[in-house]
């Protein structure tokens, strides 16, 4: 077996043939650290990893890597998410280097939602280099110990690198060739949007198979679970990037009064089973928008308990 590419705990819990189970944690839009170990404590044992959002929707909130260290403290594996929005690559190669100091050994490289979604539309983007860019230059870091500009890297930092991957933007035909880019930049695992379009998503992952992409990068296939009609309404109309099915909305809209939240869980519960035994699936993301306190109940009901211990 080859040897581990970091000291990542998700890295060993797929490199096992586990199916993996990661979570979501959004800092706060303050220095509260009690705010993040209140958020941290549904999710511990109940996830491999947690995504610490970085500036999430373009709202300023506690630095991701300053949140990953607590969630740490708190006995979370956090995957420190960093936007090319933000930061030019010095800052970024800066920040990777302190981020694996402080004991972060999983990054997650996205490009950022832009400006104008947020409460500074004002600002200026950086986007110096974009997500692929990114991936390539951390794992250059990881595995030549060299920096993007060239020069040497006294301790390389062995992290285990991440991407994300929309199935559902268009042109359609086209997503599954931006996969195999981050693929060839170097990407370890793959987080996707929230999934809600099945059968658009069944045909992505075909083509995956096909590409001979699955055998090459880990893919955890993205859960939401819908709160309430309105939720569902409004990814649907006013996410961009969101695929949202007439019936799943029917379906909610169908649901007892009061049951509405029920049901979301269950439509969520049900494509965790179906994930499970799709080939190329390595495992679930679960995104529980604010919804922390709910995630050991899906865990429990998506028979997803008690996670590997590696």
């Amino acid at each position: 077996m080859a040897e581990f590419k970091s000291n990542s705990k998700l890295e060993r819990i797929l490199r096992a043939g586990h199916f993996a189970f990661t979570g979501e944690l959004g800092p706060p839009r303050g220095s509260s650290v009690e705010h993040v170990r209140e958020k941290a404590k549904p999710l511990k044992g109940n996830v491999d990893l947690v995504n610490i959002t970085d500036n999430q929707t373009a709202m300023v909130r506690m630095s991701s890597w300053a949140a990953s260290i607590i969630a740490k403290e708190e006995g979370l594996e956090p995957n420190y998410q960093m936007v090319c929005r933000d930061r030019n690559r010095l800052a970024m190669q800066g920040d990777i280097l302190g981020a694996y100091a402080m004991g972060i050994n999983n990054i997650l490289c996205l490009s950022g939602d832009h400006m104008q979604f947020g409460d500074h539309p004002g600002a200026k983007g950086v986007f110096d280099v974009d997500s692929t860019q990114l991936i390539h230059m951390v794992k250059k870091m990881r595995d030549e110990g060299t920096f993007q500009g060239g020069a040497e890297i006294e301790e390389p930092p062995k992290m285990f690198i991440g991407g994300a991957a929309n199935p559902f933007a268009e042109p359609f035909e086209w997503r599954v060739h931006r996969l195999a880019k981050k693929v060839a930049a170097g990407v370890d695992f793959i987080q996707t949007q929230c999934i809600f379009n099945m059968e658009k998503f069944r045909k992505w992952v075909a083509q995956a198979n096909d590409m001979g992409l699955t055998e090459k990068v880990y893919i955890l296939a993205g859960v939401t679970p819908m709160k309430s009609v309105g939720m569902a309404k409004y990814m649907k109309n006013r996410v961009p990037g969101m695929d949202v099915p007439d019936e799943i909305i029917k379906r909610l809209q169908g649901a007892e009064k009061g049951k509405v939240a029920e049901e979301g869980i269950k439509i969520a519960c049900e494509q965790i089973e179906e994930f499970k035994e799709m080939k190329g699936i390595a495992g679930v993301h679960l995104m529980a928008i604010e919804w922390e306190h709910k995630v050991p109940e899906i865990a429990e009901r998506a028979k997803v308990l008690p996670r590997p211990v590696v």
